[in-house]
């Protein structure tokens, strides 16, 4: 993301929100990074302005932790906190998933079936890097299909900060649960909500058994 100062005021503080998460997620600044508002200013060559209202979203989002004469940082989860991702993941994505089946439309199930057939060529094909914004997609799509815009953002959110708390401890499982995804939206399309339900939350067990933390050290860290 480039520009002048001028350019800067144009873009929008969502835009610029989206940057800092992913970089955040991705790792540029680990869990502990400081945030100034002049570092991200230049880095995405924007103004202050969407600066400050992007950190004050990442902070009611849980990424960024700000302190009085410390500034913004990065956030450092806790244990507890890790682990309470995935067991939130294990209740809202069968609920969400299960509402899919009872609401979601055939432009849903287009994009749903194009994807899982693009992830499982990868898969078989062994092209691995392109499976987790796959992965994304679908996860997105599913959770669209909802019909809760409320339980789609919330899916969303925890999405990203499990990639960013979570590593893969298993790449040998791609076409695994590739496989479980297909059968999701065949019982989405078919309409059965609780098989779509079950199929979900035993696609969650298996993802959970298999991921790691990627900050171990911060991941475990409390607060005094």
């Amino acid at each position: 993301m480039n520009g002048t100062e001028g350019t800067g005021r144009r873009i929008s503080a969502q835009v610029v929100c989206t940057a800092i998460r992913d970089d955040i997620v991705g790792g540029f600044f680990p869990p502990g990074s400081r945030l100034t508002e002049e570092l991200l200013a230049q880095r995405y060559g924007v103004s202050r302005v969407p600066v400050r209202e992007a950190l004050r979203t990442l902070e009611s989002e849980g990424f960024v932790r700000t302190r009085r004469h410390a500034g913004a940082s990065v956030a450092e989860p806790t244990e507890q906190e890790a682990a309470d991702l995935l067991e939130i993941r294990g209740l809202l994505e069968p609920m969400g998933t299960a509402r899919a089946a009872q609401r979601r439309s055939e432009a849903h199930l287009k994009v749903l079936r194009g994807l899982v057939r693009l992830g499982q060529e990868r898969a078989q094909q062994g092209q691995l890097s392109d499976l987790p914004s796959l992965g994304g997609w679908y996860h997105e799509t599913l959770a669209q299909a909802s019909g809760s815009p409320t339980l789609a953002a919330l899916l969303t959110q925890l999405r990203h900060k499990i990639a960013w708390v979570y590593g893969d401890g298993d790449t040998t499982r791609a076409a695994q649960a590739w496989e479980e995804h297909a059968a999701i939206v065949d019982a989405v399309a078919r309409g059965d909500a609780e098989r779509a339900r079950r199929l979900a939350t035993l696609h969650v067990e298996r993802a959970t058994a298999v991921r790691i933390l990627k900050h171990p050290v911060h991941a475990v860290r409390r607060r005094a």
